[in-house]
């Protein structure tokens, strides 16, 4: 299962907080998919690269995707090591890209929920640089991800189309040989969030 993070409202479709749900909706028209209402979300099952895929994208709030992903792995009896968990990152520079398996959630409020609700973080992700305000915009984080991306468009599709080819890189051949593919390495530094408004 591909999990796409992001909040549900239009006003938030286009912010860096939902480069993981755009990501997942790429893969869906991609794979000829449609989404349905279940398990707390928008979910779409059908066959990807590398065999059967389902597909889901939390329409709970960011902080509270737990409640989508946990009741949906458990009605398809999937290990934490069969979801893929596709999010934003301000930790890699924006138009960056990584994979990931297991980990903390570095203040990430979606991977936060999820690993509370699945009481561990043993799932693989695929992180979307989306950078981080510098001094001059006098953003906090929060506000910064739950912003649009000011980026030029194609530098934001470039971006998206790289977490897009990641994704089935990873269905097809696994998450270790995606990363292996596109060089991801992690970044030293982590973060922690401070609290912010409901949607993050």
């Amino acid at each position: 299962m591909v999990v796409g993070l992001g909040n549900p409202e239009p006003r938030y479709r286009r912010t860096r907080h939902n480069a993981g749900q755009l990501v997942v909706e790429a893969l869906a028209a991609q794979l000829g998919l449609r989404f349905t209402a279940k398990y707390a979300g928008r979910y779409a099952v059908g066959r990807g690269p590398g065999g059967p895929v389902s597909l889901l994208i939390p329409t709970t709030y960011m902080n509270l995707s737990g409640q989508a992903v946990s009741p949906a792995m458990g009605s398809l009896q999937l290990e934490p090591s069969q979801v893929l968990v596709v999010h934003d990152e301000i930790d890699l520079p924006f138009g960056a890209f990584r994979g990931k398996v297991g980990g903390g959630h570095g203040g990430h409020n979606g991977l936060r929920s999820i690993q509370a609700s699945l009481g561990g973080g043993a799932f693989p992700r695929i992180r979307l640089g989306v950078g981080r305000p510098t001094p001059e915009q006098r953003m906090d984080e929060a506000s910064w991800v739950l912003a649009n991306f000011n980026e030029p468009s194609d530098e934001v599709d470039r971006l998206l189309g790289s977490g897009l080819a990641m994704v089935n890189e990873a269905l097809e051949h696994g998450i270790d040989a995606a990363i292996s593919r596109y060089h991801a390495r992690e970044p030293g530094a982590r973060h922690a969030a401070p609290e912010g408004p409901e949607p993050t």
